[in-house]
């Protein structure tokens, strides 16, 4: 059995049935990488603060990047007996340099240690979503270019509205995305604070400089109050939330793309490579990654409510259930960025099924709206002009026709403001021609709107 740090005080071992219990190794071995960063800048600071010579701290340096060098290849042994992956480096430390190696835990406690540990991976995980983010915003603005011509029915309450440009459609999803990356970005600004040297809750009376360790893992700030830094799971929690708004985006998409590709719509047709069979039914070909994105955005809300609670009843300072927090944010993460990794090339393989589209693209009425602004323009008031409009709608419904195939004598029935012009406005080509309005899907709006989404993303 391992000796524990604590040992001195204890007059019995530990259960082992304790160590099974209370062990995190399992699944906070994959912070090595940023233990082992941040012990390398604390031995530094401490070097630099007189605390270590420069050949201990060389030593230390040293057996540090020998052990990750053992874990990246598969040859470093865990036990739960030492618990997590904190206890594992140290103590291969200690078994390689002795005394030097006991040093590098001056003037700092595991509470602040994976506080920082855990900063540095949402730091790097953030990031790597943004750079899967960005890749799927690309996608998109693929997409809008390849099908700039295609007009599609935008729908309000799942009901036929208006028609927009299938561009329009896609940079929707850009907006949104670029959302999630402002929100990370904001998130960011919160984790990237220091908080190792606040030791256990208290501080140190060592003469540290928390400053120089900043500066070397790349931290902008240092957090201010000891007890709130090794407590301290705000980034955590809104690190989770971050991923939650991306999945819940990822499901919309997931659910207008099934529902597009049934033969009910007949919108689009999915890449096969990224659907799958059924093991009955010779003729299907199943959306199962998009159900599967759908399905697992409710683990990713699952493991944000599993946070809020976890941390909703904590005093100051540090308290070991926060060692439950790795699990659902590792999770979390995992999660979110399989769905972006898997989500761009389906959206760049995707293809509209242009003429079933067209043939049923003025059904619906979708260029009533214009109509009823083609009325405004000429003086009418909006009420007014819409009353007008529902009537032609419920002739030609009743007509069984389009709008644009009614007889100029109706429209000039209904209204003295309409002739022959009103024929400009009408059919869902003319009707998309008609939008003005920045942020519209005008045909010249979407068109610049497309460039300026190529240029933002050549510079990221």
């Amino acid at each position: 059995m391992a000796k524990k740090p604590w040992d001195g005080v204890f007059e019995t071992a530990t259960d082992s049935r304790v160590e099974e219990f209370t062990e995190s190794i399992s699944y906070d071995r994959r912070l090595y990488v940023h233990d082992i960063r941040a012990s390398i800048a604390h031995a530094q600071m401490l070097a630099k603060a007189g605390l270590l010579t420069a050949d201990e701290c060389q030593q230390i340096e040293q057996g540090l990047l020998a052990i990750r060098q053992q874990i990246e290849q598969g040859q470093f042994e865990y036990s739960t007996s030492r618990e997590d992956i904190h206890m594992h480096i140290e103590a291969a430390l200690v078994e390689r340099l002795g005394d030097v190696g006991r040093k590098l835990h001056t003037a700092r406690s595991r509470n602040d240690q994976v506080s920082t540990d855990l900063r540095l991976w949402v730091l790097a995980s953030g990031d790597e979503l943004d750079r899967l983010l960005v890749d799927l915003q690309k996608a998109f603005v693929g997409r809008a270019e390849q099908d700039r011509d295609v007009i599609l029915p935008a729908y309000t309450h799942t009901q036929r509205a208006q028609p927009v440009l299938a561009a329009h459609y896609w940079l929707a999803y850009c907006e949104k995305l670029e959302r999630d990356r402002q929100r990370w970005a904001d998130c960011r600004k919160r984790v990237n604070t220091l908080t190792l040297g606040t030791a256990a809750v208290a501080g140190t009376t060592l003469p540290i400089d928390r400053n120089e360790t900043a500066r070397l893992l790349g931290f902008e700030r240092i957090a201010a109050n000891s007890l709130d830094a090794s407590s301290d799971r705000d980034f955590a929690v809104e690190f989770a939330f971050v991923c939650a708004l991306i999945a819940e985006h990822l499901s919309t998409w997931a659910e207008e793309w099934i529902l597009w590709s049934t033969y009910e719509f007949g919108f689009l047709k999915l890449p096969q490579a990224f659907c799958t069979g059924s093991s009955i039914m010779p003729q299907k070909v199943n959306p199962d990654v998009l159900e599967i994105v759908r399905g697992k955005t409710a683990r990713v809300i699952g493991n944000l409510q599993s946070l809020l609670v976890l941390i909703k009843g904590l005093p100051l300072a540090y308290n070991r259930d926060l060692q439950e927090d790795k699990e659902p944010l590792f999770d979390t993460f995992d999660t979110v960025a399989a769905c972006l990794a898997i989500a761009a090339p389906l959206v760049a393989g995707a293809e509209l099924r242009r003429e079933a589209i067209a043939a049923r693209l003025e059904h619906g009425y979708l260029d009533a709206t214009t109509l009823m602004e083609h009325l405004i323009l000429r003086g009418v008031p909006q009420r007014t002009a819409h009353g007008i409009v529902g009537e032609l709608v419920r002739k030609a419904m009743h007509a069984g026709v389009p709008l644009a195939e009614l007889p100029l004598a109706d429209f000039e029935q209904a209204s003295p403001q309409l002739d022959k012009s009103v024929y400009d406005v009408l059919g869902s080509q003319s009707a998309v021609a008609a939008f003005k309005s920045y942020g519209s899907t005008s045909p010249a709006q979407v068109a610049e709107q497309i460039r300026s989404w190529q240029k933002k993303l050549e510079q990221v």
